[in-house]
């Protein structure tokens, strides 16, 4: 209970507080705490509120759900409840790739034939054995329903300058068909049985080096795109509700990019919202970008689209790993000369915990992890390009491994539920990494990120009530706090 310590005061709060450390806690409930003293406070104000939260997950991609079909009807069950189950992580928002990406089996399209300019022969049977399967399981283990966003890495081939898959741009002659095939795919899902939320415009439309799939947007080419193109073919389509993220790439672009994207009242229209990912750097969250995003326009979603351990093969059923300083991203070896301090080594819960506060605490409204699962390779990938998921499985013994960045990601996702505003608080430890959010139901969630080697206790006060809460060394916690 959280309780005052003046006689007089009669109130008091139900507080429940899970750990996941490394220690060995996973997601576990704490209700024994340190008896030493508080050594600092998190003061909690409810009353003055921020962003309101769209929700957190991770992805479908054809490879976790190419997997998916490899294992036991017992694991895949297991796997999905333990993201979307009220039992478990409680995802509340996703995303998909629309044709392939780096994480498909093959290259494909669902509209491959050269000149089909209305798109007569468009069909996503490519994703009825793995991508839909999945979708649907996991739609009917949430109780609470999740949000879908698909994003393009590429338009086929034969509407690009370079006949290619990778890098080019859409010819301008088939900007009305491109934006009919983001139509035709919302159709053809919701025949399926799946509502697709929104789009973003272009995965990463500054490109990736030319590795995988891809396609080129400048800021204005993107957003002309929209204005004149995808937006109002939504709109006479009867689809104007579905949601239009733009840019969909690392953050330390966004000034430029919003700026174009909301450059007048019909691009404002249309747009909804950013997209951003995190690979610029594996610690900087880039807070001054987040805020003038937000500033330039608070009326509209700010979602982390996202984000992984890039480049490393996983390593399997070692949890301690995934606390120590060892992990590299894309950077680390192939940053320019004057960017590559913004890639060091690092831990990748503390990435993943540090980023996702950071976020939050700068106006970001969502944040979406991605692969969901990957095998012992970190794929499949048609590029080897190797990453981490949260779960790793061995397809071939059937084996199934649950790292701590699950966990980390479950601390956020199944306790701050959509429709939760972010909430004021004041810390008196800078040490200690926190956010705050109320819930709809009137419930306040509290996250407290504990990098250090010590253990910390701390005062959390919430209307002139008190309760000390010890935190364990190198640790997330959530708490939550009954209305």
């Amino acid at each position: 209970m959280i309780a005052s310590s003046c006689a007089e005061k009669t109130e008091v709060s139900e507080v429940e507080v899970f750990e996941t450390s490394r220690s060995g806690n996973q997601l576990s409930k704490i209700e024994t705490f340190s008896q030493a003293k508080s050594t600092s406070k998190i003061s909690l104000n409810p009353k003055k509120t921020f962003q309101t939260f769209t929700g957190f997950g991770g992805s479908f991609t054809e490879a976790s759900a190419s997997l998916l079909n490899r294992l036991s009807k017992e694991n895949r069950e297991k796997i999905i409840d333990a993201y979307f189950a009220d039992s478990g992580a409680r995802y509340s928002l996703t995303r998909t790739h629309m044709n392939s990406c780096d994480f498909s089996l093959s290259q494909y399209s669902y509209a491959p034939i050269e000149g089909d300019t209305l798109l007569k022969s468009f069909s996503i049977e490519e994703d009825k054995e793995d991508l839909i399967p999945m979708i649907k399981d996991a739609m009917s283990a949430s109780k609470d329903g999740f949000k879908i966003i698909s994003s393009p890495w590429t338009a086929p081939p034969w509407m690009k300058d370079n006949n290619k898959w990778v890098g080019g741009k859409l010819k301008p002659e088939y900007y009305d068909t491109w934006a009919l095939f983001f139509s035709k795919y919302a159709d053809a899902y919701k025949a399926e049985g799946i509502d697709i939320w929104g789009f973003t415009v272009e995965n990463e439309p500054l490109g990736n080096d030319s590795n995988w799939e891809s396609m080129h947007f400048s800021p204005k080419e993107m957003t002309d795109f929209v204005v004149n193109h995808l937006g109002p073919q939504l709109e006479q389509d009867g689809k104007s509700d579905l949601v239009i993220l733009g840019y969909d790439q690392n953050r330390e672009h966004l000034d430029e990019w919003v700026d174009e994207m909301y450059r007048d009242e019909t691009s404002r229209k249309y747009f909804d919202g950013t997209a951003v990912h995190w690979y610029a750097s594996t610690y900087k969250i880039f807070e001054d970008q987040l805020k003038y995003a937000k500033n330039k326009a608070p009326d509209k979603f700010l979602i982390e689209t996202e984000g992984c351990i890039d480049a490393e093969v996983p390593v399997w059923q070692d949890d301690d790993w995934y606390w120590q300083k060892e992990a590299t991203d894309w950077g680390y070896d192939w940053a320019s000369e004057e960017n590559k301090h913004l890639h060091p080594k690092y831990r990748p819960v503390y990435r993943y915990a540090r980023d996702i506060i950071g976020c939050m605490n700068n106006e970001v409204d969502g944040w979406i992890d991605w692969n969901m699962v990957l095998d012992r390779q970190g794929g499949p990938n048609w590029f080897e390009n190797w990453c981490i998921a949260p779960v790793i499985v061995d397809p071939d013994q059937d084996e199934v491994y649950f790292t701590p960045l699950y966990y980390t990601m479950s601390h956020f996702s199944r306790y701050i539920r959509p429709g939760a505003k972010r909430i004021a608080f004041e810390s008196t430890d800078a040490n200690l990494q926190v956010s705050a959010a109320t819930n709809p139901d009137g419930s306040h969630v509290v996250i407290v990120f504990n990098p250090s080697e010590e253990e910390k206790v701390f005062d959390l006060n919430l209307n002139d009530v008190s309760r000390a809460i010890s935190i364990s060394s190198q640790a997330i916690q959530t708490i939550t706090i009954a209305n």
